[in-house]
């Protein structure tokens, strides 16, 4: 993308640049203005599209759940009730020559039952109610011609009801009415059905009660909406709806319903439908609407396409003024901005060889000086003293004698092949640390708290591979610690102490630091075997000359790297330049001290440059 505009900027005046950079960074947020605004629209209408369609289905439920409402209130009351439970428990059993006494109180119980049934009714709503004793006794708020009460008996859903438990229900969805003069104008009925039970759980009757499904489908009719509105059972087939040929049957948007990321919009026959349901609870129903997106969304669509128009006339005629406006503006330096944009990405060769006597001419003369000055202190600085200070570094740094690594990796092995013990994880540990230090190349610049802690797992390795262990004390000051110097500076030394010093034997090394005045001071003894007067002079003097010779490491003998006394004091005074001072003190038979002076401040670009 970046590569298409520059093709179109790059041959093209300032003028151009200005301009369609101008027309960009206003078409780009008016687009995302417009882009945005449409989704927040688009969601605000669907949200309210579905908010209204909840708000007609939460009406709608509530006059439906009204309904079973009070056809549970039927059952609950002759469940509960304690004198219609002890009238109809007495009913329920079969009583064989009775008494006129008797036949008189049969005759008030039945009286009470039926009055019963009848004001609970006139609470109820227009249902038809049935009471079934196992006897085959049976009580209804309806004549026998209508509907003999012990046929129920012989329907399918009675056998589930046998198998309910307490206070259970069995809800009947739309079914063909059973009262005779019902059917002609409520061809189906909705019912619900309770077991009676005594004391001991068993079953001594029945309650059904039963409704109209013209009761709920009216409500749907009063609706003032123009959605689809229909219940539906547990398995999604219609219970009752606005149209009487659909009852029974599976819902159509049964699909929509079982989704399971479900979003109240589906599309059919590329047409969006807006879908929303309510459950209800205590019979396991739900209600759903269905309503067109189209027709519930229409009004606010007309809104939004016309702010869009206005909103593209004033953009239109606000690029116009701009265009005009920038042109007159950027007419005077637009040829020296072509050249601008060239150096801008990263052509410092170009001159723009514009001589002309007026302010554009002086500018462009001033620009094309500054840029050959630039250009002189780039090859001046970066590519001769930097690059090649840099890279001598690197090269010195990148001295690794690998044979050591194999020795010590052989004796881990070794170690842990024979022992397993937790002396071989330390050694591990301590090598790993070191591997890292050595091939990584990013860190050339460490302080030196780090580099005291190179020095402790070299003597840890190195104690580990010889038979008498070397003992290091080190004492260095908090303020000693932050001080930044090349990585592997001290081991070297340490190295050589170790195998030439003390000869691989065991004795003790001493690290101390000291600030004084302008400069941190580095000690580092031992107290080993020392050397007489010549030899030291003589190592003296290769340190000075800082070749490539070193007093103490020879090719006959590998150590961890062949950076030797003359490379430490090479690189430190590349890194500190002439402040830095190194001295090495000895003598037969008490040891060897080495001083490493280093200024506080002193080389610090360096330090800075060489560590980025």
């Amino acid at each position: 993308m970046r590569k298409k505009i520059h093709n179109i900027l790059s041959p093209r005046s300032f003028r151009f640049k200005v301009i369609f950079i101008s027309f960009i960074c206003l078409l780009i947020p008016a687009t995302m203005t417009l882009f945005i605004y449409n989704y927040l629209t688009k969601n605000t209408i669907r949200e309210q599209a579905l908010s209204n369609a909840n708000r007609e289905l939460t009406i709608a439920n509530e006059y439906v759940q009204k309904q079973f409402e009070d056809m549970m209130y039927i059952t609950n009351f002759i469940q509960v009730d304690a004198e219609m439970n002890t009238l109809l428990k007495r009913k329920a059993k079969n009583l064989k020559d009775q008494t006129p006494d008797q036949n008189y109180q049969m005759f008030l119980d039945d009286s009470k039952i039926n009055k019963t049934i009848d004001n609970i009714t006139l609470l109820g709503g227009n249902s038809y109610v049935t009471i079934l004793l196992k006897n085959g006794k049976s009580y209804t708020n309806y004549s026998s011609s209508e509907y003999n009460p012990t046929d129920l008996f012989h329907e399918d859903w009675f056998k589930q009801l046998n198998k309910t438990k307490g206070y259970e229900s069995v809800w009947i969805g739309s079914q063909p009415t059973m009262f005779s003069s019902e059917k002609s104008k409520n061809p189906y009925q909705i019912s619900v059905a309770r077991t009676l039970r005594d004391e001991n759980s068993h079953i001594y009757g029945y309650v059904i009660v039963t409704t109209m499904e013209n009761e709920v489908s009216q409500i749907f009719k009063n609706m003032s909406g123009h959605e689809e509105m229909v219940l539906l059972d547990s398995s999604n087939h219609v219970i009752s709806t606005r149209d009487d040929s659909e009852i029974g049957k599976s819902f159509q948007y049964r699909d929509q319903l079982r989704e399971k990321n479900y979003s109240n919009i589906f599309q059919i026959s590329k047409k969006n439908y807006l879908i929303a349901e309510h459950k209800i609870s205590f019979t396991g129903w739900k209600l759903v609407s269905v309503v067109p997106y189209k027709q519930a969304t229409n009004k606010v669509n007309s809104i939004f396409n016309k702010v869009i128009f206005v909103q593209v006339i004033f953009f239109s005629i606000f690029l116009v003024l701009m265009t005009y406006f920038l042109r007159t503006i950027t007419k005077p330096i637009s040829r020296l901005g072509n050249v601008a944009d060239i150096v801008q990405q990263g052509n410092l060769n170009i001159r723009s060889h514009i001589r002309s006597k007026d302010e554009v001419g002086r500018l462009s003369k001033s620009f094309d000086l500054m840029l050959d000055r630039i250009n002189e202190k780039i090859h001046e600085i970066k590519a001769t003293e930097e690059r090649k200070r840099k890279a001598e570094l690197d090269m010195l740094q990148a001295q690794i004698n690998p044979h050591f690594l194999f020795n010590v990796l052989n004796s881990i092995r070794m170690k842990v092949l024979v022992k397993g013990d937790k002396e071989s994880a330390n050694m591990i540990s301590s090598l790993s640390k070191l591997l890292r230090m050595t091939i990584s190349k990013e860190k050339k610049i460490i302080t030196l708290d780090e580099e005291i802690q190179i020095v402790l797992d070299f003597i840890n390795i190195m104690n580990m591979r010889q038979k008498e262990k070397v003992i290091v004390e080190i004492s260095i000051s908090e303020e000693a610690n932050t001080v930044m110097i090349p990585r592997f500076i001290l081991q070297p030394i340490i190295e050589n102490s170790i195998i030439h010093g003390l000869s691989q034997s065991a004795g003790t090394i001493k690290v101390n630091t000291k600030v004084k005045g302008n400069e941190t001071i580095i000690v580092i003894e031992d107290d080993g075997h020392g050397m007489d007067e010549e030899a030291l002079k003589h190592l003296r003097r290769k340190i000075t000359l800082a070749n490539d010779a070193d007093y103490s490491i020879n090719k006959s003998k590998k150590g961890f790297s062949s950076l030797g006394l003359s490379n430490v004091y090479e690189r430190m005074y590349m890194t500190f330049g002439q402040e830095f001072k190194m001295e090495i003190k000895s003598e037969i038979g008490k040891g060897t001290q080495v001083i490493l002076s280093i200024p506080k401040g002193g080389g610090r670009s360096n330090v800075q440059s060489n560590a980025s």
